[in-house]
């Protein structure tokens, strides 16, 4: 009697399964190529034309120079409180509609005059308020 093992045949590797494998993670790449090209758009963005702005009927400028005057509506202002600065947008709003205050400051400007601004505005129920600025590369070529 033998008592030996059988011989074990060779194990078999089933190509099948991998090869779907590869199929769907090759369908995968695929789709996403295609949505890859969609990012690459070639965009022209809009340029703006600074150079000449007309004036709004509706705005009403604030100008603060660098030695701390005001100038509402190119007027300047006697005094440099909030009742006056206060007074001054009063005045200005009551002959426009809807009024938008526009602060145009001097880089040298201080902050505790931009805030007299702010606040003279809110004291005479201003409610639309924006800031003035330049273009980055006309404030640089500016500066000594």
């Amino acid at each position: 009697m033998r008592f030996s093992r059988p011989k074990s045949s060779e194990p078999e590797i089933n190509l099948i399964p991998f090869i779907d494998v590869l199929l769907v993670v090759l369908i995968f790449l695929m789709l996403t190529t295609t949505y890859g090209r969609l990012t690459q758009l070639d965009l022209r963005l809009p340029q703006a034309d600074t150079a000449v702005q007309q004036e709004k009927p509706r705005e009403i400028r604030v100008t603060i120079t660098a030695d701390g005057q005001y100038l509402v509506q190119k007027n300047q202002l006697s005094g440099n409180g909030i009742a006056a600065i206060g007074q001054a947008l009063a005045a200005a709003a009551k002959e426009v509609n809807n009024p938008l205050v526009i602060i145009s400051a001097d880089a040298r400007a201080t902050h505790q005059s931009v805030m007299l601004v702010l606040e003279a505005a809110q004291n005479a129920g201003l409610q639309q308020i924006t800031f003035s600025a330049q273009a980055r590369s006309n404030a640089t070529a500016a500066q000594p």
